[in-house]
């Protein structure tokens, strides 16, 4: 029997790890993380006063960040089901 893929949020990523886009997604600066996208996770921060999620990624030997925002109006549920999104490989 086929087990399910576990379910994690953006904030669930582990360094190290290496995650590739399934579905195509906007950040909060409305740069497009297309399918096939692939980065190693290096390190995350959360901003409170304005639910702020960066994501820290190598991809192409360089650390990228990439903003999110954990609010209904922009990337909440994004975030709260991002193994809808990415998966590890």
């Amino acid at each position: 029997m086929m087990q399910a893929a576990k379910k994690f949020t953006a904030s669930d990523l582990e360094p190290g790890k290496t995650y590739r886009v399934v579905v195509a997604f906007e950040d909060y600066d409305t740069l497009l993380h297309p399918v096939g996208e692939t980065w190693r996770f290096v390190s995350k921060n959360f901003l409170p006063y304005d639910d702020g999620l960066t994501l820290y990624v190598e991809r192409n030997g360089r650390t990228v960040p990439f903003r999110l925002q954990w609010r209904s109006e922009t990337q909440a549920h994004i975030i709260s089901s991002f193994s809808d999104f990415v998966i590890e490989t």
